[in-house]
């Protein structure tokens, strides 16, 4: 299903990056109908019903895009959903579409795990230096980890960059074991 999910969420997003429709405004009505159907059970019943009329969720779908002041891009795009009988996967694939979109726009996801609360000046030079080795652009999520003992560890999708004295002396360990 995952394939399918990524499908949806990659044709939404290059709608999305053709039209050069902004991607944090349809980020954000795509968190908001995603919050309509997870605060009401009735709505994502009454989608999700074959019993119900093709035309009368339609017209449901438009007055609730109204409301959250939604685009004529993520109507149509939900539409597709419920005619498809895909709307039950919304959740799934409005985070794939998150990630799709991420990377039709060059962006990576890293998530930076110090010892310390690190400085303003150290995130910035540290995230440059991510991006000189990724080639992206980079949105960062920082953490603390006390258990590094210094350094910083950094994860962009699979790659992980060990540059803490934890990770060092795992190496130096190895080496020796090695000998």
């Amino acid at each position: 299903m995952a394939s399918v999910a990524g499908r949806y969420a990659r044709a939404f997003a290059e709608v999305v990056v053709d039209r050069r429709i902004d991607p944090s405004k349809a980020i954000q009505e795509l968190n908001a109908f995603a919050e309509l159907l997870n605060s009401s059970p009735e709505l994502r019943n009454v989608l999700q019903n074959p019993g119900v009329a093709h035309k009368q969720k339609l017209n449901l779908v438009s007055a609730l895009i109204g409301s959250i002041g939604g685009s004529k891009i993520l109507q149509n795009f939900i539409a597709v959903l419920i005619e498809q009988r895909r709307i039950g996967q919304f959740h799934e694939i409005a985070e794939q579409f998150k990630r799709e979109l991420d990377e039709h726009l060059g962006i990576a996801e890293a998530r930076i795990s110090s010892v310390r609360e690190l400085t303003p000046q150290e995130k910035q030079s540290l995230e440059k230096q991510i991006a000189a080795l990724t080639g992206k652009i980079i949105r960062a999520a920082y953490s603390r980890e006390p258990g590094l003992l210094g350094g910083v560890v950094v994860r962009v999708g699979s790659m992980i960059y060990d540059g803490s004295i934890r990770g060092q002396l795992q190496r130096i360990r190895q080496q020796i074991a090695a000998s």
